[in-house]
C-alpha cells in the first residue's frame, strides 16, 4: 500500500493535540512493509455493541452506519489504537483528543495519513470518501465496549466431548506422533494432521476461527490449538482417528495457550491468553475445565498510567518453576505465575517494556527472549531467577516467532531474530557463563531479502538459517526464503541463497506468500507453507535441509490457507 504524507499544517495540528497522550508510546510507528501484519480485531467487529448515548451538539449514527463504523474500526483500527481507543501501538484516539482536533482534522487524517505510519485510506482507495467521513463522525462519538467474558460465559461454552474414563489408555493409531505436523487452515477454521513420512494429510479437525497456534502437552498426547476466536480446542492424539474431546471459549479475541512442563506437573494445567477481555484463565489440563480467571488491566510499567486494555501476548512455560509466563503488551509487564497453589495465587510482577508481542527460549531453556515490537526491543526474562537481565535494541519491529537458537563460529551460542520493518537479522548472544562479554548484546546484525519477515528458523543439526518475508510488498520476495550458511557467519557481510518456494509449488496463481519455516523431528528437512487467498490453491513445500532443494510439494484441496505448522516434538521440546 503507498502511503502519502498529509500537509504538515494538518499533522502538527493534530499532533500537537495528542502529544500529551503519546509522550509513552513508541517513537516510530512504521507501516512499510511489515506493517500490515498488525492484527485486525476481525473477530470483535461481530460483537454485539450498542452505540453509546450521543451527547448535545452529536450526530447519531444510524444503526446501520454505526455497525459499519464499528467494522471498519475492528478490521482496521483497533489493532494500532485498542479496542476502547486507549492507544497501543498507535496513539491515543479517545473523544478528549478526538473532539479537540475535530471532523475535519480527523477526516483528512484518515485519507492522507502521516509520515509517522498512519495509513492513507483515502487516497490509497481503501476507503471512500463516505466510509471516511463516516469514521471521523463514530470517533467523535463515544467507544463502544464489547461485553466483558467471566466465569459464567466461559463455562456455558464448556464442553466435554469425551470423559476421561472414555478415552484411551494407550495409543490407538499407528501414527508417529512426534512427527505429526499440526497445520493451520486459517480462513476455514481447521487445523489439518499431517505425518511427516508420508506427507499425507490424518484428518482435518474443525476447530475456531483462524487458529493462531497450535502447543503440545507435556506428555506428547494433548494438542492444544486457540483461535483467534479465543476457542481453544483439546485434541487428544491416542485416539483411533485424533479428535476434539474437550473444548471451550474464554474471551472474544485471543492469541495464547500453553500447558504446564514443569517436573512432575506434566499436563496438569493449560492457561490461555485473551485479547478481550484482557486477561488469563488456567485451566484443567485434561478437560479444559477453568479454574481461575486473572486480569491483566493494570498500570504501565513506565509512566504508571491505568490501561484498561492490556492484551496478553505470548505464554510460556517455564523449565524451573511451576510457573506460565505470561506477557502483557500494552503495559510491558511479565508475569510469572506459579500454578502450584491456584487457591493463594502468587505472581512475580517483571517490569520489562511495552508492546511485547511474540518471543521463545534461548537454547538452555532458561532464558526467555521476548520482542517488544514496537519498541524496537527484545526484553530477556531469566526463568531460573526471575528477574530481567536486559532490553536490546534490535531493528524496526522485531518478529521472531520463537526466535531460532544456533551456534556462532565467533560468538557462541545466540538467539536470532529477523524483523517486520527492515530487511535486518540480529543475533543475540545468549551464555553468559561461556562467552560473557557477548551476553545479552547484537553481537552481529546481517541483512536478508527485505522488510515484512514473520518467522526465522533453524535446527540443532542444521547448517542453516532461514528467514521468509511474507509481508513484503515485492511478490517475488515474498514468495520466497533466504537461507543463510551458519559456517559464513563469520564473514562481515555473510551472502544468502534464495529458494524460490512459491515457485517449487507448481501453483501459478496468487501471490504465494511462503511463512512459517517448520522442521521435521529428525531435523533434516524444511517445511514451508505457501499461503494464497481462500479461494486460491495453496501448499506446503518440503525442503531438503541438506541439499537445500525441493523434496516434496503438498497439494490437497483441503489446504485452504494453510499458515503455521508446529511440529509435535519439536513444539513440545522447545527446539527452535
Amino acid at each position: 500500500m503507498k502511503r502519502s504524507i498529509l500537509s504538515a499544517a494538518v499533522v502538527a495540528a493534530l499532533m500537537v493535540g495528542t502529544a500529551a497522550t503519546m509522550a509513552a508510546e513508541p517513537k516510530k510507528h512504521g507501516t512499510t512493509p511489515g506493517d500490515r501484519y498488525e492484527p485486525s480485531l476481525d473477530v470483535l467487529r461481530d460483537q454485539p455493541m450498542e452505540q453509546p448515548g450521543s451527547k448535545p451538539g452529536e450526530v447519531p449514527l444510524s444503526g446501520a452506519q454505526f455497525q459499519k463504523a464499528k467494522q471498519i474500526y475492528f478490521e482496521r483500527c483497533a489493532g494500532c489504537h485498542g479496542v476502547l481507543r486507549n492507544g497501543a501501538t498507535g496513539p491515543n484516539l479517545t473523544t478528549k483528543v478526538t473532539k479537540e482536533r475535530g471532523f475535519e482534522t480527523l477526516r483528512d487524517f484518515i485519507t492522507y495519513g502521516s509520515p509517522g505510519g498512519m495509513p492513507n485510506w483515502g487516497t490509497s482507495g481503501d476507503l471512500s470518501k463516505d466510509d471516511i467521513d463516516l469514521m471521523a463522525r463514530y470517533l467523535l462519538l463515544e467507544p463502544p465496549q464489547p461485553p466483558e467474558f467471566g466465569m459464567k460465559e466461559m463455562r456455558a461454552t464448556w464442553k466435554v466431548r469425551v470423559p476421561l474414563d472414555k478415552r484411551p489408555t494407550k495409543k490407538e493409531n499407528n501414527l508417529d506422533i512426534d512427527n505429526l505436523f499440526s497445520v493451520t487452515l486459517r480462513d476455514t477454521g481447521q487445523v489439518a494432521l499431517i505425518d511427516g513420512a508420508s506427507k499425507k494429510i490424518v484428518q482435518v479437525i474443525d476447530t475456531g476461527y483462524a487458529v493462531h497456534i497450535s502447543r503440545m502437552s507435556a506428555s506428547g498426547r494433548y494438542l492444544f490449538v486457540i483461535g483467534r476466536d479465543a476457542k481453544i480446542n483439546l485434541i487428544d492424539l491416542w485416539m483411533k482417528e485424533p479428535s476434539t474431546v474437550a473444548e471451550i471459549k474464554i474471551g472474544a479475541e485471543a492469541r495464547s495457550v500453553e500447558t504446564s512442563k514443569m517436573k512432575g506437573w506434566e499436563d496438569k494445567y493449560a492457561v490461555a491468553g485473551a485479547y478481550w477481555p484482557p486477561q488469563y484463565v488456567i485451566m484443567d489440563g485434561a478437560t479444559l475445565e477453568p479454574h481461575k480467571i486473572v486480569s491483566t488491566r493494570s498500570m504501565t510499567y513506565d509512566t504508571q498510567e491505568f490501561h484498561p486494555e492490556p492484551r496478553v501476548a505470548s505464554i510460556v512455560a517455564s523449565h524451573y518453576h511451576p510457573e506460565f509466563v505470561v506477557t502483557v503488551k500494552e503495559t510491558g509487564h511479565v508475569l510469572m505465575v506459579n500454578y502450584s497453589d491456584l487457591k493463594n495465587l502468587k505472581v512475580t510482577d517483571i517490569e520489562a517494556e511495552r508492546f511485547l508481542h511474540d518471543g521463545g527460549f534461548d537454547s538452555t531453556g532458561r532464558y526467555f527472549l521476548v520482542a517488544a515490537n514496537a519498541r524496537d526491543k527484545v526484553a530477556v526474562i531469566d526463568t531460573k531467577e526471575n528477574k530481567l537481565v536486559a532490553l536490546i535494541e534490535t531493528g524496526i519491529k522485531p518478529h521472531p516467532g520463537r526466535g531460532a537458537n544456533l551456534m556462532h563460529p565467533k560468538y557462541g551460542p545466540v538467539w536470532t531474530t529477523s524483523h517486520l520493518g527492515d530487511e535486518t537479522i540480529a543475533l543475540i548472544g545468549t551464555d553468559p557463563k561461556g562467552h560473557p562479554e557477548h551476553a545479552w548484546k547484537v553481537v552481529q546484525t546481517i541483512e536478508g531479502q527485505g522488510g515484512g519477515a514473520l518467522f526465522i528458523k533453524t535446527h540443532p543439526k542444521s547448517k542453516y538459517l532461514y528467514v521468509d518475508t511474507p509481508l513484503n510488498p515485492e511478490a517475488e520476495i515474498a514468495s520466497s526464503v533466504a537461507v543463510f550458511k551458519i559456517a559464513d557467519l563469520t564473514k562481515d557481510k555473510p551472502a544468502f541463497k534464495v529458494l524460490p518456494i512459491g515457485e517449487w509449488s507448481g501453483i501459478t496463481e496468487g501471490v504465494r506468500r511462503v511463512v512459517q519455516g517448520e522442521y521435521n523431528k529428525a531435523g533434516d528437512e524444511i517445511w514451508f507453507s505457501v499461503w494464497n487467498a481462500r479461494n486460491q490453491e495453496s501448499a506446503i513445500v518440503v525442503v531438503d535441509d541438506k541439499t537445500l532443494e525441493k523434496k516434496a510439494v503438498i497439494r490437497d484441496k483441503r489446504l485452504v490457507t494453510p499458515t503455521g505448522k508446529f511440529n509435535v516434538y519439536n513444539t513440545r521440546n522447545d527446539v527452535y
